[in-house]
């Protein structure tokens, strides 16, 4: 491994970590809902009102963010966005009062906002041409979200809500983390910048819709998956902390899976196969029988709903050259988030039918997406590769 390869690894695995770190704290929402329900009584439709109030703080702003990076140096903005979501959503459980809380919770979504379109940038330029490489910044995203339900479930079936609060010191160790290498960073990404080519936003707006499907998806089981298991299948809190824990965990592995197969058979093949394959994949998880066998499909609905996650995030910042932190802003923000905008619906749809009609609706919105998957193309299509192929092979075999 040459010097500057291992440069490009220790960088992506630092960009990794703190978007683990980042997206704990999205994730830490809909662990923490099913305990705002029990412990407070809050209704279905107050449920949802949390995950839209995350939604609103990381969605709207993100793209505007995402334009501000591309325009001024800011190497600060990911360390200041990854404090304010840690500090935001651990509080919220000590907050008294639906309003106070709510607010919290928006405020940890705009410091998501903050992070994702500096980060997305800077893990670009790391990673290259690799959808493979890209993946390792991907991935912690869904390692985050992954471990908020391992981490809290524990947490609030012993001390209720107000645990979330543990949660404030891995923002801010993180952070200062960030912070201190901010200077290096910066200066890498400026030198790396490929600003070259021609945007197209038409591919783009397509790539948006699909990411935006993939976004109500995850939104719906991920805030009602634990309530299905305790209320349908009248489940223990521990084994529907596990369910929404295996839904997560396939979630990792397919981002990670997905950056691998997009190296070998194309980004726009993975993107299609994986929404195509989450259809079959959601059926499974609501018609298996008992308590324990629907766990199987939780991670199988997990992997194949995330095998499109980097590539879409790669692909958005190739259909964009010239504007990676808008398309960053997008992919990992705007689209990833919109799906919370749909949560109060869902919320309504559980309050009439139960969570078990949510998760039988769920699996027909995939197939929009499979739809609007028919009209991607690969960039590739319209103009060469904007790097040599030895250096994707290079960085490729570092993943």
């Amino acid at each position: 491994m040459t010097s500057e390869t291992a440069g490009v690894w220790r960088r992506m695995r630092m960009w990794g970590a703190a978007h683990a770190v980042d997206d704990l704290y999205q994730g830490l929402v809909p662990a923490v809902v099913p305990y705002f329900v029990l412990e407070r009584g809050y209704g279905y439709v107050a449920a949802g009102g949390l995950t839209l109030a995350a939604t609103l703080g990381s969605a709207v702003p993100q793209p505007l963010v995402g334009l501000l990076v591309d325009r001024r140096p800011l190497p600060w903005l990911s360390a200041a966005g990854l404090a304010l979501a840690g500090v935001g959503a651990g509080l919220s459980g000590l907050a008294d009062g639906y309003p106070l809380v709510w607010l919290l919770v928006l405020l940890s979504g705009l410091g998501v906002a903050l992070f994702h379109p500096a980060a997305g940038r800077a893990a670009r330029e790391a990673a290259g041409d690799s959808a493979g490489a890209m993946s390792v910044f991907a991935a912690g995203g869904s390692v985050g979200f992954f471990l908020a339900p391992v981490l809290a479930t524990p947490l609030l079936a012993g001390w209720g809500v107000r645990a979330t609060a543990v949660f404030v010191l891995p923002a801010l160790l993180m952070a200062a983390v960030l912070f201190r290498a901010r200077h290096r960073t910066h200066a890498h990404a400026d030198g790396g910048a490929r600003r070259t080519g021609k945007d197209r936003w038409g591919p783009f707006a397509v790539l948006t819709g699909v990411e935006v499907v993939r976004s109500v998806v995850f939104f719906g089981v991920s805030t009602f998956i634990e309530l299905y298991w305790l209320r349908h299948l009248h489940a223990s809190h521990l084994l529907a902390g596990a369910a929404l824990t295996c839904f997560l965990l396939g979630g990792v592995a397919g981002t990670l899976g997905g950056g691998r197969l997009a190296d070998r058979i194309g980004m726009v093949r993975t993107a299609r196969w994986g929404t195509a394959l989450t259809v079959p994949a959601l059926v499974l998880l609501r018609v298996a029988p008992g308590q324990w066998a629907p766990l199987l499909f939780a991670v199988v609905a997990g992997a194949m709903l995330n095998l499109p996650f980097a590539v879409l995030v790669k692909l958005g910042q190739d259909y964009l050259p010239t504007r990676p932190g808008t398309a960053a802003g997008v992919t990992l923000g705007l689209a990833v988030s919109v799906g919370g905008l749909v949560a109060p619906l869902f919320g309504l749809l559980a309050q009439q039918y139960g969570p078990q009609g949510v998760l039988t609706l769920l699996p027909a919105v995939p197939l929009l997406g499979v739809a609007l998957g028919a009209f991607m193309v690969e960039p590739g299509r319209w103009a060469a590769p904007t790097q040599p192929e030895e250096d994707n092979e290079s960085v490729t075999g570092l993943v």
